[in-house]
């Protein structure tokens, strides 16, 4: 069972429109125990509307770098039916570059991972249940 904690959104200003850019940090709780952190990323104003992300799955026993650490960069946005779509991204296009994240994964060794199928769990609660999100897509 997948349990999420929600921090506070940080607000900042984007620098091409000006408009408010929402950054959310989110811990993933597996049965009760750390499993992995992801961060959201998107802006209001934009005319097209889309969020970047990163889940970061593995070992969190320690700050330093970790050997047993993995990300998964990722783009949401909603298709011509209103429905969630979440595409992989390569690390470049990827916003978060920071080494306690893990080896970051480009998109096709993110979908050869073992542990892709726990990254789209997760997203399918990020659609779900991260009100910011959804409030930010209706």
């Amino acid at each position: 069972m997948i349990r999420i904690e929600f921090e506070e959104p940080i607000v900042e200003i984007c620098e091409c429109c000006n408009n408010e850019t929402i950054k959310l940090t989110r811990f993933v709780y597996k049965d009760e125990n750390a499993f992995a952190i992801y961060y959201l990323k998107f802006t209001k104003g934009h005319d097209y509307k889309y969020a970047l992300g990163i889940i970061s799955i593995g070992d969190w026993g320690t700050d330093e770098e970790p050997k047993n650490r993995f990300s998964f960069p990722f783009r949401i946005w909603l298709n011509d039916n209103n429905e969630y779509q979440i595409g992989l991204m390569d690390k470049e296009e990827s916003p978060w570059q920071n080494a306690l994240l893990g080896k970051i994964l480009d998109r096709k060794d993110a979908l050869q991972h073992p542990w892709i199928k726990e990254v789209f769990h997760i997203t399918d609660h990020i659609v779900f249940e991260d009100e910011k999100l959804i409030e930010y897509f209706d």
